[in-house]
């Protein structure tokens, strides 16, 4: 390509600093309107992917040759072999694999684990937060978790989370505003460390009873609690059979509602029991989470008790509503806390002629005296999840504690790879 020459003081100026030079090229670059275009008759000393006899447009010469004048030949060369190589450039977007179809009832094999997956648990359940890394195959991530002689509490991420996708795992159990606070405190750690995303796990959501306001002059926690957790920077809700489903319309952020029953479900089956079955419903309140488990149970017939409750943690049973003369009687609610509505329950049940009474709960918060009521005797078997870490002076023989692992593990990995949460429950 002829060359002509340059006025002192234009781009090609051997007065002027290479940095200037290059600037004064995307000047003169600019001033092509419309594109210009020159055939090449000799391939020296141009860019690898140009070569004689191409059409190449003059701005992208002027472009090269101020590159050229900066970096060096030498430089450019390599820059330019690894544009024209085919990596990602900078700063590209990164696409998530396509989801597996279908659940897994087992580990995922080593070639589907994704390092951008960052799994962290409060000190709430730990047990719980490792059973689910296992299930993903990756590792608990590294986190310091300590508290001030004055009780403040101290979080710091002890690996990198940069452009990955966390999920934090942390029951807001008892003690409650501990945990919430440490729950707090994780976000916003992981927040200015720079993670992609992160999303809270939550198997048991405290604060969420308090939903609307029954008298007046009350607080709403749940609205309260999912508002505090928006503004500390989580992008995310994953939670497991919260107390009310309309508490869910309080979050500004998707939020992913999970159920414990298919685990319970899976482990009635397994059990040998009679086939007349009723499903009983403690409450007024639990009668849409009863029926959905009696039609999942082959379609069981159901009863429902009729309470009064005179103060908070107190209630006194009415009647009953159904038939349970001789049969086998599931009481399901989400959760159990002092046992005094469910135990006066399965009491009306015995004297209604029930054979036996099993208790079917998601989250056993377990708060005195409901060990000594549960214990009694009136229960055949309480049948609850892991959801809460239940200590050793909260076990008694007559409690079974399933894992709910699989299915928040299973539940992540969707969320992780844009995939459906309801399809794991159909």
């Amino acid at each position: 390509m002829a060359a002509t020459a340059a006025a002192p003081g234009t781009a090609s100026s051997p007065l002027l600093s290479p940095r200037r030079r290059a600037a004064s090229f995307r000047v003169a670059a600019s001033r092509f309107r419309s594109p210009v275009s020159v055939r090449l008759v000799s391939d020296g000393g141009l860019p690898d992917r140009c070569a004689r006899g191409d059409e190449v447009s003059v701005v992208n010469i002027l472009f090269w040759l101020a590159q050229r004048s900066v970096l060096g030949s030498e430089q450019l060369r390599t820059v330019e072999g690894k544009r024209m190589g085919g990596a990602e450039p900078r700063g590209a977007a990164w696409t998530p694999k396509t989801p597996a179809p279908g659940p897994r009832f087992a580990a995922l094999p080593p070639e589907v684990r994704d390092s951008r997956m960052k799994i962290f648990s409060g000190t709430a359940n730990r047990p719980l937060s490792q059973e689910i890394a296992s299930y993903l195959g990756v590792d608990l991530g590294k986190i310091q978790i300590k508290r001030f002689a004055d009780g403040e509490i101290y979080v710091q991420l002890q690996e990198s989370v940069r452009g990955c996708d966390v999920f934090l795992v942390q029951p807001t159990c008892s003690p409650v505003n501990e945990n919430l606070m440490e729950l707090f405190i994780m976000i916003d750690a992981c927040r200015r460390a720079s993670a992609r995303s992160i999303t809270v796990v939550i198997p048991y959501f405290g604060y969420a009873r308090a939903d609307r306001k029954a008298q007046g002059r009350e607080a709403i926690t749940a609205k309260l609690a999912a508002n505090l957790l928006t503004e500390a920077g989580s992008d995310r809700v994953i939670v497991c059979d919260i107390h009310s489903t309309q508490a869910l319309g309080y979050f500004d952020i998707p939020v992913d509602h999970i159920h414990g029953q298919p685990v319970i479900l899976d482990y009635l089956a397994s059990k040998t029991l009679s086939k007349d079955l009723v499903v009983v419903s403690p409450d007024v309140g639990g009668v849409v989470r009863a029926r959905a488990f009696a039609k999942k149970l082959s379609d069981a017939p159901l009863a429902i008790v009729d309470k009064r409750r005179q103060g908070h943690n107190m209630s006194e049973v009415m009647h009953l509503i159904g038939d349970v003369k001789g049969k086998v009687a599931i009481m399901v609610d989400d959760m159990i806390d002092t046992a005094g509505t469910i135990t006066s329950a399965a009491s009306l049940l015995k004297q209604e002629g029930a054979e036996s009474v099993y208790a079917c709960s998601t989250h056993a918060v377990f708060s005195p005296p409901a060990i000594e009521r549960l214990s009694g005797g009136i229960f055949e078997e309480v049948i609850v999840t892991n959801s809460i870490l239940l200590p050793d002076d909260k076990l008694f023989p007559q409690l079974t504690v399933l894992s709910m692992a699989n299915l928040v593990a299973e539940t992540i990995w969707h969320v992780h790879r844009d995939g459906s949460v309801s399809s794991i429950f159909q």
